[in-house]
């Protein structure tokens, strides 16, 4: 596997899709301001600033037209309390009606003085919760990136009534109470509403555990001068947001106008078992959409007729079958064998009886896609480490209970998905693609790339299916012009799109697997 290379961009080009790539720890967002405020730039100036952007940003969401809003403001102790006071200056002087909760004794001096200012202009200032008056939403600053100690009383207690006001909350860089990395509850936390997160994205908003207290995240841009970014993120294992942009950039097109099908991939489906001939149905379509120009589907030989009813257009191969109906051995058309394929996916549906076909597959020199009883397999076989010693690129496609069995000595995913796939990557050798409800990759040099949306409508049984058969198809179209970590990435992210497109047209609850595969072909047709 090729080195993961930087993204580099020139100052010309888009600014903003690079910044909305990046994805930053405390510690990396800290070195960051930190040249920013080496270079002369002002903490005071760079505080109006970014509260200006807020407090427009907030003007949009709860525009005054007539309304009168009443607005709580939660001011902390350090800087992001500070923000809270400017934005609540600029509200108050257009005309919102404000209010201020400053539980705290200390505040950093600027902070101090925005308060100050506040009150000398009349807005009136509460320490105590069950003084405060009503209000229409409430402003979280109480506290910004970098937080790690779990929050205790009075200020725990106050939070837990906020969130039981049952108020539109919008929380300034990150909701109070959450860990900037992690994403995990320091012991309890602010359920935003929204989120404004400030300058670049951070790593704890897109952990899955975050996501019911982030609410609508999204990302106000101060102008961090790309330089600073490059030199704190660019020279670290990075971790980066896979963005529409990006994501349409990897895909195979356009295609050359004199080519033919075998140009466009040849790829290798070894799925489905009497049990579960639906999964192989499901892998098939999900292949299909990606455009691969020819597709292979190995199947027990009692479910040849139904592929070939479901995709007229590809190669069934029927194989010798075990009692139970699981594919016996593989049995390749005459003159040819696993070199003669672009890539190969193997897993759903397959049962663990086919234990020898992933062991054949394993020790090809094709790409490889595991998933499903593939992943199942590996992990009774306990031959992780061989796929170190593989020629191609292999690609896991766990879920976390597989995950889990997989990678028994790994970080607990559920704690921290981004170091617990960064882990199992280096461990493996392999693209690790850890499903969830912000899908992680990483690849064995520690990147890392983060799906930044999805819908729980994408938790139905074959789902998985449909993107193991996406990400084969885009994979066999690989060229050395794009990193295959990116192309995974981007099947991803395309499985996603389809999920929320169809979710928004059929609701939650109507996007079985069947349906999702008929999405795939309509992300295409979405505007950049």
């Amino acid at each position: 596997m090729e080195k993961a290379s930087p993204i580099h961009i020139k100052h010309s080009q888009n600014r903003q899709e690079y910044i909305s790539q990046v994805v930053v720890t405390a510690a990396q967002m800290r070195d960051i301001e930190g040249r920013i405020f080496a270079a002369g730039m002002p903490v005071a100036a760079l505080m109006e600033k970014v509260a200006g952007l807020i407090a427009l940003r907030i003007q949009e969401l709860f525009p005054l037209s007539g309304n009168m809003y009443r607005v709580g403001i939660l001011v902390g102790p350090g800087h992001n309390g500070g923000d809270a006071l400017v934005v609540a200056r600029e509200l108050h002087f257009r005309g919102y009606k404000i209010w201020l909760y400053s539980p705290f004794s200390k505040l950093k001096e600027l902070t101090a003085q925005h308060l100050q200012y506040a009150q000398n202009l009349g807005i009136s200032c509460y320490e105590n919760i069950d003084k405060l008056p009503d209000c229409d939403f409430l402003i979280d600053g109480l506290f910004g990136f970098g937080l790690e100690r779990p929050l205790t009383d009075p200020i725990a207690s106050a939070i837990n009534q906020f969130n039981e006001w049952h108020q539109p909350i919008i929380s300034i860089d990150l909701p109070s109470g959450l860990h900037t990395d992690t994403g995990k509850v320091l012991g309890t936390a602010i359920r935003a509403t929204h989120t404004l997160c400030l300058g670049l994205w951070k790593l704890g908003l897109l952990q899955d555990h975050a996501l019911e207290y982030v609410g609508k995240a999204e990302l106000i841009d101060f102008d961090i001068p790309v330089a600073d970014v490059e030199a704190v993120w660019e020279n670290t294992p990075k971790t980066q947001r896979i963005t529409q942009k990006t994501a349409f950039a990897t895909l195979p097109l356009p295609r050359p106008a004199v080519t033919h099908k075998y140009k466009a991939g040849h790829l290798l489906l070894i799925c489905g078992s009497r049990r579960y001939a639906g999964g192989a149905i499901l892998t098939a379509l999900g292949a299909r959409a990606s455009g691969v120009g020819m597709l292979s589907v190995a199947v027990p030989e009692s479910l040849k007729s139904i592929l070939v009813s479901h995709l007229p257009e590809a190669l069934i191969i029927g194989c010798p079958e075990t009692e139970n109906g699981a594919i016996l051995q593989l049995q390749l058309p005459e003159n040819t064998d696993l070199s003669s394929f672009s890539a190969i996916a193997c897993g759903p549906g397959l049962t663990r009886e086919a234990t020898p076909i992933v062991r054949e597959v394993i020790e090809s020199d094709r790409i490889l896609v595991l998933d499903a009883d593939g992943l199942n397999i590996l992990a009774q076989l306990g031959t992780i480490p061989t796929l170190q010693k593989r020629q191609a690129v292999t690609v896991l496609t766990p879920h976390t209970g597989e995950f889990q069995r997989l990678f028994p000595d790994v970080s607990d995913a559920k704690h921290d998905r981004i170091k617990a796939v960064r882990e199992a990557a280096a461990q493996s050798g392999a693209v690790v693609l850890l499903k969830g409800a912000r899908t992680a990759i990483a690849n064995s040099q520690g990147a890392v790339w983060i799906i930044p949306e999805s819908t729980p409508a994408l938790a139905r049984g074959g789902s998985g299916d449909v993107l193991t058969g996406l990400l084969g198809g885009l994979l066999a179209q690989a060229t050395t012009k794009h990193q295959l970590e990116d192309i995974v990435a981007t099947a991803s992210w395309w499985h996603s799109q389809a999920g929320i497109l169809a979710a928004q047209e059929r609701t939650e609850l109507g996007v079985d697997a069947f349906t999702l595969t008929q999405y795939l072909s309509r992300v295409m047709g979405m505007p950049i």
